[in-house]
């Protein structure tokens, strides 16, 4: 299939585009903020004329057959997809923050290709900052990435082999669970695996969520910044532990702290962590039954337990480096993919995994981490200063967390219901103080 052909829409795709509605909106979104003004025209022109690297952006939602596919977009306007925001009591960051929550509570339209950046060109503070709606049916973060390094990024910096991406793909889809064991042939090993992994996701009907409530469609959002070598030495120090297993540590801390603000329960918050299959074997030998190349939306999950009653960061990271272990070793993301394929053959089935799977009781809080620009970027020729991701919540899940990296830095997104969760800024400080915590625990060399 050529690249400007279309595409059908993956069961991913429908899933995404169902889970959409009047309160709900359906996109991620990149907060890029720029050291200097830019000028949206001049961006305009530089995203037309690099259009044909990036055919997903030019893809609209439309029907082939019957059948719902992504199809080109003949009549594809930049113009419409890139514009002015106002800015409008953005004097602050209090207010810029109230703007972006303003533009992200708005809905793509869908008679047009799903994605639309609003330039602020001329902040009071003297830079400029953009805001990146793509829809995650057309895009999941990691092709959000490669999108960016096709028509944003000056010089985008190359995916060398073996760097962060690559070890964490090959590290998915390698493990112990891949040898022979125990005499089981690869067929009845992987629905063994399957089994156990589908057991881990088990709702747990006894835990309540603090994020538990009917949303509306408003939204609010906060930042932070965490330093990514330093919590890489932290995870490295830690008996081999991931960047990912110190970011879910960080944001089990801050969310303890902001629990126990809120004279909250400390126990345990079950987290679900989004995984890229993009690039990654699946086990035995399975077929995706997708061509990589041409799927926008590629990932899967897994859950676990991050631990709120322990005040040592360090102890916590030792429990989620534990809990992840598990589910690396047994490739649990790649199951819980498969399932979910099988079980959209039919469809009652698939409806009722859905409802499941996306049950308060499942998981509480959603929490990603994409990798970003391993050196700095520019953007007609303005650096950029910081880049963080905001993904959408859902109902009776009242805030979300998305973790972008970008020359050196961790950047948190935090996106939340106000009526449910009033004060997201403050949790945003107490993720950054857990950060702060966590990088002190580290003995001095």
């Amino acid at each position: 299939m050529h690249a400007d052909a279309g595409r059908p829409l993956s069961p991913e795709d429908l899933a995404i585009l169902a889970l959409e509605n009047e309160t709900v909106a359906g996109h991620t979104c990149k907060v890029i903020v720029l050291r200097d003004p830019l000028d949206p025209g001049q961006l305009r022109s530089l995203i037309a004329g690099r259009l044909l690297r990036a055919p997903l952006l030019t893809m609209r939602l439309g029907e082939v057959g019957g059948a719902p596919w992504w199809v080109p977009d003949p009549r594809l306007d930049v113009a419409a997809h890139v514009v002015p925001a106002s800015p409008a009591g953005t004097a602050d960051d209090a207010g810029f923050r109230t703007a972006v929550a303003g533009i992200f509570e708005q809905h793509l339209d869908r008679s047009r290709p799903l994605w639309r950046i609003d330039v602020f060109p001329r902040l009071p503070g003297g830079g400029s900052a953009l805001t990146w709606r793509i829809h995650h049916a057309l895009a999941d973060g990691s092709t959000a990435m490669q999108l960016a390094r096709a028509v944003l990024w000056d010089d985008p910096p190359a995916d060398l082999p073996g760097g962060p991406a690559a070890r964490s793909r090959r590290a998915l889809a390698a493990g112990p669970a891949g040898r022979a064991r125990g005499g089981l042939g690869p067929v009845a090993r992987h629905r063994l695996e399957g089994l156990r992994a589908a057991v881990r996701e088990t709702p747990q009907p006894w835990r309540s969520s603090p994020f538990d409530g009917h949303i509306d469609g408003r939204r609010s959002v906060a930042f932070a910044t965490a330093g990514l070598d330093d919590l890489h030495r932290v995870a490295a120090a830690a008996g081999g532990a991931t960047v990912n297993d110190a970011v879910l540590t960080v944001v089990a801390g801050g969310v303890r702290r902001w629990l126990e603000a809120h004279h909250g329960r400390l126990g345990a918050l079950r987290v679900k962590v989004p995984v890229s299959l993009h690039g990654l074997t699946l086990p035995h030998g399975q077929d995706s039954g997708q061509d990589d190349a041409q799927a926008g939306n590629r990932d899967s999950f897994f859950c676990l337990d991050l631990p709120l009653g322990s005040a040592d960061p360090l102890e916590r990271l030792a429990a989620v480096r534990q809990a992840t272990r598990v589910r690396k070793q047994g490739h649990d993301a790649q199951h819980l993919d498969t399932l979910t394929r099988d079980l959209a053959r039919t469809p009652l089935l698939s409806h009722f995994a859905a409802r499941v799977l996306t049950h308060p009781r499942s998981f509480a809080l959603n929490v990603s981490n994409v990798p970003g620009p391993r050196q700095p970027v520019r953007v007609l020729g303005v650096p950029v200063q910081s880049m963080y991701s905001l993904a959408e919540i859902g109902e009776h899940h009242a805030l979300r967390v998305a973790v972008v990296s970008l020359a050196g830095h961790l950047n948190f997104g935090l996106v939340a219901d106000p009526t449910l969760l009033a004060d997201v800024d403050h949790l945003a400080d107490a993720v950054h103080a857990e950060a702060a915590a966590l990088t002190a625990s580290l003995p001095a060399s």
